[in-house]
């Protein structure tokens, strides 16, 4: 439920937001039943189209000017879709590295867009702040001794961005905050996958799943935190 100020638009109120939001739904409907399927023909160029597909619905979803949050999470996207398509141009620990070069840039940009919410999250409340703590180290813990040489620091700055882009995510909005989440738990999946030989049934749709939602979910929180838009509990 929304309250929306008088003359302003609100979320999903405009025939351009409907329809990129649309689009989005049918690309992640699609991508997520290729992956159940095992169809890689179909689940590589929708994977493709899905970051893009997102930032076109927070773009129609947004009035100009656009905030500094807004603007940075677009970034953010376009970075994750890097980190969704350049890896299919290689092979082997290239295509590994392809893919997580982009997320990592997609990390810094999230963790710089999320800094001026810090005040109101968890970095504030240490006792949560300690359970983002301990599911970064166990992370790092059982995905270090499987990462050699250049992998291991790859792997320690990047759960370490992970988890930050998460805690700071806690402070935009509770969709965000619940995206942050979703997003860590999904490259967790990944790190454990490729560095710990630790692979859940039909792995590819969860790490797809839990990777979408996450990042509609933190798109959702950035549009609510808009003054356009004030989300109510």
């Amino acid at each position: 439920m929304t309250d929306v100020v008088p003359g302003e638009p609100s979320l999903l109120t405009s025939r351009r937001a409907r329809v990129a939001a649309t689009v989005l739904a049918a690309l992640a409907v699609v991508h997520l039943i290729a992956q159940l399927a095992g169809v890689e023909e179909v689940a590589d160029p929708t994977q493709w189209l899905l970051m893009p597909a997102l930032a076109a619905t927070l773009w129609c979803t947004t009035a100009a000017p656009r905030s500094r949050l807004v603007r940075l999470v677009l970034v953010a996207l376009g970075f994750s879709w890097v980190g969704d398509t350049l890896p299919d141009l290689f092979t082997g620990d290239t295509a590994f590295l392809a893919m997580v070069g982009g997320f990592l840039c997609a990390q810094v940009v999230y963790v710089v867009a999320f800094w001026p919410s810090w005040r109101e999250s968890v970095l504030r409340r240490p006792p949560m702040l300690a359970i983002y703590v301990a599911l970064a180290v166990v992370l790092v813990a059982l995905c270090l001794p499987g990462a050699p040489g250049v992998l291991a620091a790859a792997v320690v700055v990047y759960a370490v961005l992970l988890t930050m882009m998460a805690v700071l995510a806690t402070g935009v909005h509770r969709l965000a905050w619940l995206g942050g989440l979703l997003f860590l738990f999904s490259d967790a999946m990944i790190a454990l996958g490729a560095f710990a030989d630790v692979v859940p049934p039909m792995s590819g749709f969860w790490i797809m799943a839990t990777y979408v939602l996450g990042q509609v979910l933190i798109v959702a929180g950035v549009v609510a935190r808009q003054p356009t838009v004030r989300a109510l509990a």
